[in-house]
């Protein structure tokens, strides 16, 4: 059962029951109305509270640094010494001489800066709740061991990563609740709804958006971040009721470039921890869970720039509400959960200010390092722009938003280099302009983990993904060079959006996901477009298939200035010509360019779709591509509201209550009358071996072990999980063979690197197009059992096949993984707009 805050606290925070240090500066006790662990605290009340102590209390400042998609402010809390706050600009620009990102020589005493993340997980409420707390703890300069830590640390506290997602969570357990908390774990109160609150507004899960910036909240996060560029970092989360406290130090994996010091500030971090909570009688563990690999988490990303990051999980999750019963029959209350966020925020401020002088010294001795010799295999990453301009563009973009410099080759070379697509080592040609990104930088560590083509995996036991590097996220024909490159700063011109003299059409290439975003602006204008199926030679200048076709075909006079406003706004260019007659391939009135119906999409939307899945589609549609999407429950599918769309996606998701025979019946009918039906990941795998769909199951005989050499062996208990992971892919990057000929290919040439998260597999269609496929010796980079990677060869991963007048298309792998899978975006649309569409013109 829970017991007194006087007697849980180790830090004297009786200041929580007690008046304000300064006479204006209130407790959250006395400024909400209630104890902090009596109520959720409602995301306008804790703005409402930081402000009040940032206007009080003369050793804290607020800062509004961004804004949800739902509108609510994201904030910072800065707290330090008197002395500290009014010098605090300056000790900012002394840390980034620290790490090279300012010039200029930097204050060897400068501060350690602790940053503090709290709910990035909005179900993962107390979090926010611990946060205020901590926050007023700090505040006001009363007590004289806060004090004396805030001489020698800057402590910068986001109280709520993600609100929108608390506020969803908090919304539900405020309307759920009694008069009394039930602590019962079967009370309705403990059962959150789909999609719950642990994702933003888009269903996406924050703490895995660092790498990418996929997420309004973590681009506007990652500014504020880059401009303080902290030396400690925590990201505060709950897991399983039942679970005792985790802390540092993290699992293995340790990516290999993380350093002897990060690993033994974890320890120290650890240490401290325990001695509180041994003191007190709480159970915790370490090392166990939580591994330092993947790039993308709120420990992993602040690692790979030089601090130290740390997960702290907290029993309670969306599940125990005030209170709730665990498996040991004791009481696990909020208020319980909050004092041990708050203790483990103040043992790490503790430490920071302990051990100051050093955590300064090691981390500007990261940023020389990395400046001059740093760890890793090549010198310069190499994107070429012949052809990709378009993901050249996206690169920088993302490359801005992390803070990683770049340039464009000032000279053309010949250099050795590790060739992304072939993956084979070869003298490969860098020309003028072609994307540089130099691995000896101040953020040279991060480039390096991001653009390595195979990321060092000691353990196969890893909490994530395995394999991300750049160049096969987007698809690019990129190299790794072992030498220097010269660049300077990239100035990309747009190609001109039109020629000279009258237009009787505009075309625009087919190429890349920004090509896509065209159409859909052109769409939404009512511009009609065709595409061609075949490639063809127009003013003796060439286009391959899918390339876009506008003609005024009965349109007002206007049509030509909203073709290139639209292209004006997509950023994209359109090239006039003057006749329809082209020089080779199909005239732009062949049944070879069918007219592009724009097609009304629908997106399954309720609780048969897993909330990812559907978040990714959701903002794939809404925020990437531009183009309108309804979002509809299963039930619309039966009778004629499946008439009112042409195109309906499946999102990953489990679908056996939901599509039953008489349902799978009349989908087929819509497919049938030419409806277009996309099925991504667990939803293709839903339709293998039903009646009237052309997937097949996998051959259940099949015998992966077979194919090894290996002697059989008994197996053991002790490693049971490694057993488990012969026959599982962790998130490892494959290349698939694709017929660039198909619609569904359009815009690729004959290779396609997929994410692969399975190693379920499925045979080639038989009556149908088998788009893309893997084959034997595919794995590129991450780890893939020895067992999976026989049961994948020869699988497909995108296809499609013809019922009656309609299409479905099966993708057993997800093409816009998180969002950030860039070199999927277009497979997706193509899917959308280019598949299955019909000639008006006479075959």
């Amino acid at each position: 059962m829970a017991r007194t805050i006087r007697r849980l606290l180790p830090f004297g925070l009786v200041l929580l029951l007690l008046p304000g240090a300064q006479a204006q500066l209130q407790s959250p006790a006395e400024y909400l109305g209630y104890e902090l662990g009596k109520d959720f605290t409602p995301h306008h009340r804790v703005v409402e509270y930081v402000q009040h102590v940032a206007a009080e209390a003369s050793n804290v400042n607020v800062l509004q640094y961004g804004n949800t998609y739902e509108g609510r402010p994201l904030m910072l809390a800065v707290i330090s010494s008197d002395a500290n706050m009014a010098n605090l600009e300056a000790l900012r620009q002394a840390n980034l001489r620290h790490t090279g990102l300012m010039e200029g020589p930097a204050d060897a005493e400068s501060p350690a800066i602790v940053w503090l993340s709290y709910n990035v997980h909005g179900n993962e409420s107390v979090s926010t709740e611990a946060a205020l707390a901590t926050l007023h703890t700090l505040a006001g300069n009363s007590d004289p061991r806060t004090r004396s830590w805030l001489e020698n640390t800057i402590v910068i506290i986001d109280p709520c990563v993600n609100p929108d997602g608390r506020e969803r969570y908090v919304s539900f357990y405020r309307s759920t609740r009694g008069r009394w908390p039930d602590v019962h774990p079967d009370a309705r109160e403990h059962a959150e709804p789909w999609p719950g609150g642990r994702t933003n507004h888009y269903y996406f899960d924050l703490n895995r958006d660092w790498a990418w910036a996929t997420q309004k909240e973590t681009r506007e996060r990652l500014v504020y971040y880059n401009r303080w560029m902290p030396h400690v970092h925590v990201d505060f989360h709950e897991m399983g009721v039942n679970s005792p406290y985790f802390f540092a130090p993290a699992a293995k994996p340790y990516h290999s470039f993380i350093t002897p010091w990060q690993r033994e500030l974890q320890v120290l971090m650890g240490q401290n921890h325990a001695k509180y909570f041994d003191r007190e009688g709480w159970l915790f563990f370490t090392r166990q869970v939580f591994d330092l690999f993947y790039p993308g988490y709120g420990d992993t990303w602040p690692v790979f720039n030089g601090a130290i990051g740390m997960t702290y999980e907290q029993g309670g999750s969306g599940r125990a509400g005030l209170g709730i019963v665990t498996a040991e029959g004791d009481t696990l209350t909020l208020r319980d959960r909050i004092d041990h966020h708050v203790t483990t925020s103040l043992s790490t401020i503790e430490v920071a200010a302990d051990h100051r002088e050093r955590i300064v010294r090691e981390f500007a001795a990261y940023f020389a390092q990395g400046a001059a010799q740093p760890a890793g295999d090549y010198e310069t990453y190499v994107i070429s722009l012949e052809g990709q301009q378009d993901q050249v563009a996206a690169i920088e973009r993302h490359l801005d938003h992390l803070g990683i410099r770049y340039g464009a080759a000032t000279v053309d070379s010949r250099q050795s280099a590790f060739a992304y697509r072939s993956g084979t080592r070869q003298s490969a040609a860098v020309r003028e302009g072609d994307l540089v990104v130099p691995a000896v930088q101040p953020k040279g560590v991060l480039t390096r983990v991001l653009f390595d083509p195979v990321a060092d995996l000691a353990d196969s036991l890893s909490y994530d993904i395995t394999a991300w590097s750049l160049p096969y996220v987007y698809d690019v024909e990129a190299y790794a060079v072992d030498s220097p490159i010269a660049y300077a700063a990239a100035e990309r011109e747009l190609p001109a959006r039109n020629v000279s003299g009258p237009a009787v059409a505009y075309v625009a290439e087919w190429q890349s996901f920004e090509d896509a975003k065209l159409l859909a602006e052109l769409l939404r204008r009512g511009v009609r477009v065709r595409f061609s199926e075949v490639p063809f030679t127009i003013d003796d200048r060439s286009f391959s298939a899918g390339t876009l076709i506008m003609t005024q075909n009965g349109l007002d006079a206007a049509w030509e200035h909203t073709v290139l406003a639209a292209a004006e706004a997509a950023g994209q260019s359109v090239i006039a010509v003057s006749s329809t007659l082209v020089d080779d391939g199909a005239d732009f009135g062949s049944s070879d360019v069918p007219y592009l119906d724009p097609p009304r999409v629908a997106v399954i939307a309720d609780p048969a779709a897993g909330a990812y899945a559907l978040g990714e589609l959701w903002h794939y549609f809404d925020r990437q591509l531009a183009y309108p999407v309804s979002l509809i429950q299963s039930d619309a599918l039966p009778g004629l509201h499946l008439y009112n769309f042409d195109v309906i996606i499946l999102p990953s998701g489990g679908y056996g209550d939901v599509l039953t025979e008489n349902r799978l019946e009349e989908l087929l009918e819509w497919i049938r009358a030419g409806g277009r039906l996309i099925a991504i990941e667990s939803a293709a795998r839903f339709l293998a071996g039903k009646d009237g769909f052309g997937l097949k199951q996998p051959d259940e005989d099949e015998d992966p072990a077979e194919e090894s050499d290996a002697p059989l062996k008994v197996k053991s208990y002790k490693n049971r999980s490694r057993e488990d992971i012969s026959e599982e892919v962790t998130g490892a990057i494959f290349r698939a063979q694709m017929d660039s000929s198909h619609p569904l290919a359009f815009g690729y040439d004959e290779a396609y690197f997929t994410l692969k998260r399975s190693s379920e597999a499925y045979p080639w269609l038989e009556d149908g197009w088998n788009v893309a496929v893997v084959r034997k010796g595919a794995l590129v980079s991450g780890f893939a059992g020895h067992k999976a990677d026989v049961l994948i060869r020869d699988s497909l991963l995108f296809g499609t096949e013809s019922i009656g007048r309609g299409e479905v298309v099966y993708l057993m792998d997800n093409p816009i993984f998180r969002g950030f899978w860039y070199g999927g975006h277009l497979l997706l649309a193509n899917a959308v707009f280019l598949v299955g569409q019909r000639s008006v013109s006479a075959y």
